[in-house]
């Protein structure tokens, strides 16, 4: 039986750019590896879970923050974990039809389409041209079902796969730097011998672990903080999801720099286990080198404190007083 790769297809979406990336990465463990686009996220994980094969979602973006449909299916799948975490740039082109525009007619009021992602981080663009957005199951589906008098953003790969769009307007994102992390996925049972498979000879692993205090109140999460903070565990994300129509009632999801099968974190999750909380390993993979840069004071978003020296009126104006 041969390996299939599910990603968020058409062709030319970003998810296709990390798929290929990884089958790169594969080629010498898995020779027969072959891509598989899929029409949505469910299919991949449908695919991978119902299949047992690899799929490539995407995480986390630099602009946009954690994909936050993934991340819940993630937590919501049975038999599915992530064994492995790449980053690609992300840089959006405008594309429109061949003939479209062609004696430089003004695109305002005219129609965008693009993942709401991609809609997401090229917000300035769309602004100044007075655009109006409509959503699309990815990027490059937006170039592939692109109609007269539209725009699509996407990759630029987008533009050698399909011939009847052209490039109107290169890099219309917001912001430079925009990086998206997409993560492989293989059925929870197999994890571990692919990861030995691929021979991976990698000592630092991160993690990515979701959990679940079955009381609330006052201190749990403190409580499961300083857990992790006694094992000396280093800790490079923290954030919370609700349980879907349930009131005050949070999943709270943290990335390590450790591997469950190691004893600082195989000791936190015991414990966590042993005081009656919900807990579940949604990846593990080979520790990233990240930039530890420092925040500049123009990074700083307008309207907050940042020193005791920021004067009275500010200090007040941040208690409220």
């Amino acid at each position: 039986m041969k390996h299939k790769l599910a990603y968020l297809g058409p062709s030319g979406s970003f998810t296709h750019q990390a798929a290929l990336a990884y089958v790169q990465k594969l080629e010498s463990h898995f020779s027969d590896l072959e891509l598989q686009a899929c029409e949505d996220a469910n299919s991949i994980f449908q695919h991978v879970s119902h299949h047992e094969q690899f799929g490539v979602i995407a995480w986390e973006n630099n602009v946009e923050g954690y994909v936050v449909p993934n991340l819940d299916a993630l937590i919501d799948s049975e038999n599915i974990v992530g064994i492995g975490r790449i980053g690609t740039p992300v840089h959006f082109n405008a594309f429109c039809l061949k003939n479209d525009f062609a004696n430089g007619e003004d695109i305002a009021d005219c129609e965008v389409l693009a993942h709401p992602h991609g809609l997401a981080q090229c917000k300035n663009f769309i602004r100044q041209h007075h655009l109006h957005v409509q959503n699309t199951t990815s990027n490059a589906a937006a170039c592939r079902d692109l109609q007269a008098g539209q725009l699509a953003l996407a990759p630029e790969i987008c533009e050698t796969i399909y011939p009847h769009i052209r490039v109107l307007k290169r890099n219309v994102q917001d912001y430079v730097g925009a990086r998206t992390d997409f993560l492989l996925l293989a059925p929870r049972n197999q994890a571990r011998s692919i990861l030995e498979q691929c021979g991976s000879d990698a000592q630092d692993f991160e993690s990515i672990i979701a959990f679940i205090p079955l009381s609330t109140g006052s201190g749990v999460l403190a409580n499961l903080l300083n857990v992790l903070r006694d094992a000396g565990l280093n800790m490079t994300s923290f954030i919370s999801r609700p349980i879907k129509g349930h009131d005050g009632t949070y999943s709270f999801i943290a990335t390590i720099d450790a591997a469950p099968w190691q004893e600082n974190l195989r000791s936190v999750l015991r414990t966590i286990l042993q005081r009656g909380d919900w807990v579940k390993t949604l990846a593990v993979y080979e520790r990233r080198e990240l930039p530890n840069p420092p925040v500049n004071e123009w990074m700083l978003p307008e309207g907050g404190a940042r020193d005791m020296n920021a004067g009275q009126q500010l200090l007040e104006r941040q208690m409220l007083w």
